[in-house]
């Protein structure tokens, strides 16, 4: 059974930041890199989905 991210974000790089976007509520800062193979990543903190669009 899967279950589906909270919130996917369609970016334009392979590489990205995440910090929860709630400021102080949100969580630290990491950067993740988006497999060029699989397309897409998900944050180990909030589970935001990071897809790549592609060209």
């Amino acid at each position: 059974m899967t279950i589906k991210a909270p919130e996917t974000r369609i970016v334009d790089r392979h590489k990205i930041a995440c910090d929860g976007g709630e400021g102080a509520l949100g969580h630290p800062r990491v950067w993740l890199q988006i497999p060029h193979e699989q397309g897409w990543v998900e944050c180990p903190y909030c589970d935001c989905r990071f897809v790549y669009a592609k060209d």
